[in-house]
């Protein structure tokens, strides 16, 4: 995306932003942030969201704030970094239906007496 300068001198991200705005400012009287909100590739382009989470204990947020000092970042560097690392892994049903999909993929199965046959095998 590219920055792009409109003859009023206002600066937008691109040229469909910028007709966006022109349009809905027709439309609608409202700020320019409002309209960029509104914006479709506003919205796509990987700008920063913000989360509220309200009505968390105080005790959770203690031991938050203490894991993020251990690792001296902020509350907000921790809280991201974990977030992310949710958003990196499946979810857990995103997960069973991967494993039942190589399963049947394989068309081949295992008798729970061989698993732990190969398990005591294994320990012995």
């Amino acid at each position: 995306m590219h920055e792009v300068k409109t003859q009023g001198g206002r600066r937008f991200q691109s040229h469909l932003h910028a007709l966006y705005v022109r349009m809905e400012s027709r439309r609608t009287v409202g700020s320019e942030r409002m309209l960029a909100d509104r914006c479709p590739e506003c919205q796509n382009a990987g700008m920063p969201v913000q989360i509220t989470i309200r009505g968390v204990p105080e005790n959770v947020r203690d031991e938050l704030a203490s894991r993020a000092a251990l690792r001296r970042q902020s509350m907000q560097e921790f809280l991201r970094g974990e977030l992310e690392r949710i958003a990196a892994r499946p979810s857990r049903d995103a997960w069973l239906q991967a494993v039942r999909d190589r399963k049947a993929a394989a068309g081949s199965r295992v008798e729970p007496a061989a698993i732990l046959r190969a398990r005591t095998a294994d320990r012995a």
